[in-house]
């Protein structure tokens, strides 16, 4: 979701959430609003990403950390 549904003290909404292409999302995980993957990423199951993914990049964890970068994946 790209929104929380109400506002606060009047403040935005929503944000979009960006996913590149060939991206691979894991099981649970939570993309926050606001948000970019890039391209070729992994997030690992059970992850909750609160900030931009730099393409080719595997994150998990809660928050989401950079676990390896320039990554392949079939």
């Amino acid at each position: 979701m790209d929104t929380d549904y109400h506002s606060i003290n009047h403040q935005e909404l929503s944000r979009p959430v960006i996913i590149g292409d060939h991206v691979w999302i894991g099981c649970k995980s939570t993309i926050l609003k606001g948000v970019t993957i890039g391209d070729g990423s992994v997030i690992a199951a059970n992850s909750v990403v609160t900030k931009d993914v730099p393409p080719k990049a595997l994150v998990g964890g809660i928050p989401s950390k950079i676990i390896k970068k320039d990554i392949e994946w079939e």
